[in-house]
């Protein structure tokens, strides 16, 4: 006896972002030379890279602004260091 297929709704359609092709709107994390996570504002892809610096001090972590076609270093300040 064969049991009926269950079939799921439709899933969503994601956005598909590529790493090997720059984003052409927003600002995305580039960790290492590769394009990762994309985000709407600069605060949101700064708060997202100084998460992952803050787990992983090794990696470089930039981020990239889509407009300008500009990168900026996220740099991790050294356990001790304090900003004045």
């Amino acid at each position: 006896m064969k049991k009926p297929r269950i079939e799921a709704e439709e899933p969503q359609s994601r956005k598909i972002i590529r790493a090997d092709k720059a984003p052409v709107s927003g600002y995305s994390l580039v960790v290492d030379g590769h394009f990762k996570s994309h985000h709407d504002t600069v605060e949101a892809a700064e708060e997202a890279g100084m998460a992952l610096k803050n787990k992983f001090q090794m990696l470089q972590v930039q981020v990239y602004d889509a407009e300008t076609k500009t990168r900026s270093m996220i740099d991790w300040p050294g356990p001790g260091v304090t900003s004045a």
